[in-house]
């Protein structure tokens, strides 16, 4: 019987291949300061537009129940105005009214209407600039400006439109107009005998009624918008903390291309060593004196009254490197003294190119005094 031979297929497999969110795993750890510093560049910041409504229109009824007695008396004095003159404008024209005294008259009107309006307008625009900056900060980029040609793809507009978000806002949207009705209806059904005798009190005193019962219920209209918008703000805040997290093969990427990779960091790190020891050992012939442990450790220290108060240590090194400093130090004629304690000391304590510690003065000058004689013998 021939022996049949099993043909194998391996295959490798990448577990990342099922994971939530594709590859590179699922999404769980926090974005980090370079992804939101960009995002924040991009225009993408927590912001609800339900909670910058509700303050303006908490300030609009504020500033209407400030200035309704102004409102009222303005718009009286301008109906009688506008309507005062047009009797004038008729005998005039002998009846035919011509365009340019319709125009003067509608003019006069529209800026009455202007300077009425100029409070609401002011405070407006105020207290939504500064809600804007609350939420957001102030930074001003035109990324958002700059034209995406991927929101002219018909595809992408249809998966925008039927969207998990797009039914979130039009559910949000059907609720806030079904509590804002109720609070209308129970606002005003309090004052439903005051309307219905409006027609029997003086007209200054049923517009100020209407006003009042307008403004109280725009108030609490507002008051129950503003909760709507600090609940919205609380979801958009956390559905942004959701939406910039961070595979973690991501951060990884990110840290590599900001910090660099390791390995290369950790060649450059060496190739700086190297180079500050070749400087030290350049350093070493200038020396008075080499103190070491006697193996361990190797100190070179230099005194020049002129440049410093106290001596510098030029270089310093263990082991190895001490005995490279002592081998300088023998081919240039420098003197090795050796001191374990102070050698250790020095080592320990201070680095290239400092001055010693005053209270190490009083040891270093003894052997710097030792060498300078034997160099004067």
């Amino acid at each position: 019987m021939e022996q049949q031979k099993q043909l194998h297929l391996i295959m490798e497999w990448d577990l990342q291949w099922f994971a939530k969110d594709g590859p590179g795993g699922e999404k769980t750890e926090p974005a980090t300061a370079k992804k939101l510093r960009e995002a924040r560049e991009d225009g993408k910041v927590v912001k609800s537009k339900e909670l910058t409504a509700a303050f303006d229109l908490i300030i609009l009824f504020l500033v209407l129940k400030i200035f309704v007695s102004f409102v009222g008396n303005r718009l009286m004095n301008s109906f009688v105005d506008i309507y005062g003159r047009i009797p004038d404008i008729v005998r005039e024209n002998a009846v035919d009214v011509t365009e340019k005294s319709v125009a003067a008259l509608m003019s006069d009107a529209l800026i009455q209407i202007l300077i009425v309006c100029v409070p609401f307008f002011a405070f407006g625009f105020v207290v939504t600039a500064l809600i804007s900056v609350i939420q957001v900060g102030w930074k001003v980029t035109g990324k958002p400006l700059q034209p995406k040609f991927d929101k002219f793809n018909p595809i992408n507009g249809f998966k925008r439109i039927f969207s998990k978000d797009s039914i979130f806002e039009l559910v949000k949207s059907i609720l806030k107009i079904f509590v804002i009705v109720y609070v209308a209806y129970t606002s005003i059904r309090g004052h439903a005998q005051d309307i219905f005798i409006l027609y029997e009190i003086p007209l200054m005193q049923a517009i100020m009624l209407c006003g009042t019962v307008i403004i109280n219920a725009g108030l609490k209209i507002s008051l129950v918008y503003l909760v709507i918008g600090l609940a919205d703000f609380i979801y958009q805040k956390y559905r942004f903390n959701e939406d910039m997290k961070m595979t973690k093969q991501e951060v990884k990427d990110e840290f590599k291309n900001t910090e660099g990779n390791p390995e290369i960091k950790g060649r450059q790190r060496q190739r700086m060593r190297e180079a500050s020891r070749r400087r030290m050992m350049q350093d070493v012939p200038k020396a008075d004196v080499v103190i070491t442990n006697p193996t361990h450790f190797a100190v070179a220290i230099k005194y020049d009254a002129e440049t410093s108060k106290a001596p510098v240590v030029l270089a310093k090194g263990e082991d190895y490197l001490a005995q490279k400093i002592k081998e300088a130090a023998r081919e240039h004629h420098i003197e090795i003294v050796e001191n374990k304690p102070l050698a250790r000391m020095l080592y320990a304590n201070v680095d290239i190119g400092q001055e010693i510690p005053p209270e190490l003065y009083q040891a270093v000058a003894e052997i710097l005094a030792m060498v300078y004689n034997m160099r004067e013998k």
